[in-house]
């Protein structure tokens, strides 16, 4: 979150950053994002507790109390839009708020209903570089939701990479994602060939919009293919060894890129 939150707010500075204004900016959005995954963790408190991968967090292992829980993360979140109000601006506030928001109210509860929960999860997983933007500029920008529409694409593959790997863990818990709720992978597959291809042609853009040059013009083109390759092999033999190849490849390409 942080990391492209810097990046948002890195390309929409002039020449030179104002870099007390990055440092409060990702102070407030530490918070919110913080106090945000803690209540995450008490709402699905029940459902960690019955995988592996979950089972040993803090309150399922029964470190902390689901009272203190709920309080710490309300404070946080309370704590790091106030903050962002106050010391960098409202807009950039706000959206911090509606992630918050989207990500505990409209995401969480949809886990254990519906597959379509990755797609609306992708949204407040995708706006982070956009709050590093308003927070530098003060006003949405085309090449701010180009930002935007590279996390939420990317997202999709690693999302269904890492469903793919606990496929098992997840049913116990009653989470529909697709590998859950279609173990034959035909829509999985489909999803990350499709989001893949969607990525390599918008992570492009930045160039065209004069955001970045040449150098970047390759890389992107580069990592997409190799990341649009990893999901066609997974298509081709869906095996648990190629998942992982592809989640360590959505993990390769958003830093580099």
């Amino acid at each position: 979150v942080l990391v492209t939150a810097f990046v948002g707010f890195y390309l929409a500075s002039p020449e030179i950053p104002r870099y007390l204004l990055l440092i409060k900016m990702l102070f407030g959005t530490a918070l919110a994002a913080g106090g945000t995954l803690a209540l995450n963790q008490f709402m699905e408190r029940d459902t960690d507790a019955l995988m592996a991968r979950t089972r040993h967090r803090p309150i399922p292992d029964g470190r902390v109390q689901p009272g203190e829980a709920l309080c710490f993360g309300i404070l946080l979140v309370l704590g790091g839009l106030g903050y962002l109000a106050i010391a960098v601006n409202v807009l950039s506030a706000l959206v911090t708020g509606f992630i918050a928001l989207s990500y505990l109210v409209l995401y969480t509860p949809m886990k254990p209903r519906s597959s379509l929960c990755m797609l609306v999860g992708a949204v407040p997983g995708a706006l982070p570089p956009v709050i590093g933007w308003l927070a530098a500029r003060g006003a949405f920008d085309t090449a701010a939701w180009v930002l935007f529409a590279i996390m939420f694409l990317w997202q999709i593959p690693h999302t269904l990479a890492i469903a793919r790997l606990f496929r098992d863990d997840y049913a116990k818990a009653g989470i529909q994602f697709l590998p859950v709720i279609e173990p034959d992978g035909d829509s999985t597959h489909r999803q990350i060939i499709s989001n893949c291809a969607a990525l390599l042609a918008v992570s492009l853009l930045p160039t065209l919009l004069g955001l970045a040059g040449g150098a970047y013009f390759i890389a992107a083109f580069c990592l997409g293919c190799g990341f649009l390759g990893s999901g066609i092999r997974l298509a081709i033999s869906s095996t648990l060894a190629r998942a992982r190849h592809l989640l360590f490849a959505s993990l390769i390409y958003l830093p580099v890129l």
